[in-house]
């Protein structure tokens, strides 16, 4: 039986003490590959998983470079001719939400956009892209809602949970969507953010930005310029390119998935705690705990599906569920922003601007979405009543995924092109 809005309204604002108690998971957490089968223990085994993901972040940042410089190669300084499809931001919005589907991690698809804004490709056509990696990253809540399937009333609270996020992310961009077509709202700001830390007329700011951006790119350098040279040597540059970009691409995915896996493992006890003490205490604080576990786990996928489960037993409410979400969306733009440190120079700059974009378009968003009275409650009132039809039958929840990921984007071109 679904709460009326008083009594969600008391479970939103209820103390702490107050907050539902959850059981701690004892169920040992399984490491990622290799390192699952290391012959130490203790605290050795805990920095050598600490190195490994340091050296992770390290071909993360890597990779976006080799990206970045391997779009340029295969280009040949002609990415704005070439992408001149992507200038439509309807087809730069569907390719954001399809590359993240064929991901599931926004974080994987951002930080690729950032290479490539790095690489020659205009922030223009990347804006979209980024807007559409907010919703293609809310099919992997669905999914593990599916795992309560076989009970009709846990099903129900699951599949509105993760709805919530679909919600969510689907009313951000009907608001910043247009607003950035015909205002370009998120290009000035992020332009000016990227000028402020990377420029060289931006003070103490731009100093200490550009001073770290420097270490990086001498760190990771090396790796990509070798990477860069071994290819350039067998192959010609247009070719050679996209080499970079298919190595590139493949590393982020590999190392996003070992980082979140790893840090998920190191960080469990923490992870769960914070969870559990700041999910009841209000939409600031679960706001700000869903972007804390996400930057934790360097994964909203990871964050939106931990609470999936919670709201499936009962124990958490969707209103309590809700800004978590919220704060997950925030707390996955920290990805993209490390990525911007594999740059220097003009690249530098584009790239940050490019991971600002992200940063700005997910904090504008809950800002509006969560000041403005009439429209918080739009993303609750929306996966509530898709959640009570998934639960009368499953074909619904077929419909909406079809619907979301295959057939809207597919009426969207249609109706694009005819412009």
């Amino acid at each position: 039986m679904s709460l009326d809005n008083s009594t969600e309204r008391q479970i939103l604002h209820a103390p702490i003490h107050d907050a539902p108690h959850l059981e701690e998971d004892t169920t040992p957490v399984k490491r990622p590959g290799l390192l699952d089968r290391l012959p130490i223990t203790g605290r050795t085994r805990t920095i050598v998983e600490w190195f490994s993901v340091v050296f992770a972040v390290y071909i993360l940042i890597t990779a976006v470079s080799v990206i970045g410089s391997g779009f340029g190669a295969a280009t040949g300084g002609r990415a704005e001719e070439i992408f001149s499809f992507a200038q439509n931001p309807v087809v730069g919005l569907v390719i954001g939400i399809l590359a993240t589907v064929l991901t599931q991690s926004s974080s994987t698809t951002t930080s690729i956009v950032v290479g490539l804004v790095a690489g020659g490709l205009p922030l223009g056509a990347a804006i979209p892209i980024l807007m559409g990696a907010n919703v293609g990253t809310t099919m992997t809540s669905t999914l593990v809602s599916l795992g309560a399937a076989g009970d009709r009333n846990q099903f129900r609270r699951a599949f509105t949970a993760a709805s919530v996020h679909d919600m969510y992310n689907l009313l951000s961009v009907a608001i910043f969507f247009p607003l950035e077509w015909a205002f370009g709202i998120l290009d000035r700001v992020s332009t000016w953010f990227a000028g402020a830390t990377m420029g060289s007329d931006g003070g103490v700011i731009a100093t200490v930005f550009t001073g770290l951006g420097n270490a990086v790119t001498a760190v990771t350098d090396p790796g990509a310029d070798l990477v860069e040279a071994s290819l350039l040597g067998l192959m010609p540059p247009m070719w050679a390119g996209l080499a970079m970009i298919v190595l590139g691409v493949a590393g982020i995915l590999l190392v996003i998935r070992f980082i979140s896996s790893m840090l998920k493992v190191l960080l469990v006890g923490n992870v769960e705690k914070v969870f559990h003490s700041a999910i009841g205490r209000g939409p600031i604080s679960g706001i700000f705990s869903g972007l804390l576990i996400t930057v934790m786990v360097q994964s909203s996928s990871t964050t939106t599906s931990l609470a999936v489960p919670l709201a499936a037993s009962g124990k958490f409410s969707i209103w309590q569920i809700y800004p978590f979400t919220v704060g997950a969306n925030i707390g996955t733009t920290m990805t993209a922003m490390i990525a911007a440190f594999g740059f220097s120079g003009s690249a530098a700059a584009a790239a940050m601007t490019a991971a600002a974009v992200h940063l700005f378009y997910n904090l504008f968003s809950a800002l509006v979405i969560f000041c403005v009275p009439f429209l918080r409650p739009l993303p609750v009132i929306g996966a509530t009543w898709l959640g009570n039809l998934g639960a009368k039958n499953k074909l619904y929840v077929v419909a909406w995924l079809a619907g979301l990921f295959v057939v809207l984007p597919a009426i969207m071109i249609g109706i694009s092109s005819l412009f």
